[in-house]
């Protein structure tokens, strides 16, 4: 066991190190899936209906934010998405941006969107089938996952904690150079 998890924080340290990053996701954050591994495809949609696909969108940096109307710690991280994220890199064709809200109607989504309020799109995701490709069976919201153009998951936050999305901040930029 002890192998396994210096090779994977070997593993995650050579990935972030390529992008100038020197920190990873914890082991304890409930991701099933790694740095440097495929994104895990899904289909959902908008509240609107409109459909999304997330290998629709290689070729771009994408951030996926895990989140929940009922979770005050995504309350709190949404704000600094929408200011420090969202409003930064909108613009840009290379990036998108969308909150995969786990588990709730269309109609609970897009009040919770006023609410905060986010600009950013927000995806519905039904019993979780987009969340449980990425996290086990009971983990918790608040969780961002960066993938770069080819697909590739190359940073993984839990929870809000400045640090960590400062760095996020800086592996997005820094994608979006390439």
């Amino acid at each position: 066991m002890f192998q396994k998890l210096s090779k994977l924080k070997a593993i995650c340290a050579i990935i972030m190190g390529l992008i100038g990053i020197q920190a990873c996701a914890q082991d304890d954050y409930g991701y099933i899936v790694k740095v440097g591994e495929q994104a895990p495809d899904f289909e959902t949609t908008t509240p609107e209906g409109t459909t999304m696909k997330l290998s629709d969108l290689k070729g771009k940096v994408v951030m996926l934010q895990f989140t929940a109307s009922w979770c005050g710690v995504c309350r709190k991280e949404m704000p600094h998405i929408e200011a420090d994220i969202w409003d930064k890199h909108k613009a840009n064709p290379d990036f998108a941006l969308y909150g995969v809200d786990l588990d709730e109607p269309a109609e609970k989504v897009e009040a919770f969107a006023r609410q905060i309020p986010v600009s950013y799109p927000l995806l519905l995701d039904p019993q979780g089938g987009a969340f449980y490709k990425y996290a086990e069976k009971g983990a918790g919201v608040t969780r961002n996952v960066i993938i770069d153009k080819e697909g590739k998951i190359v940073f993984l936050t839990r929870l809000f904690k400045q640090e960590e999305f400062d760095q996020m901040k800086i592996v997005i930029d820094k994608l979006l150079k390439e």
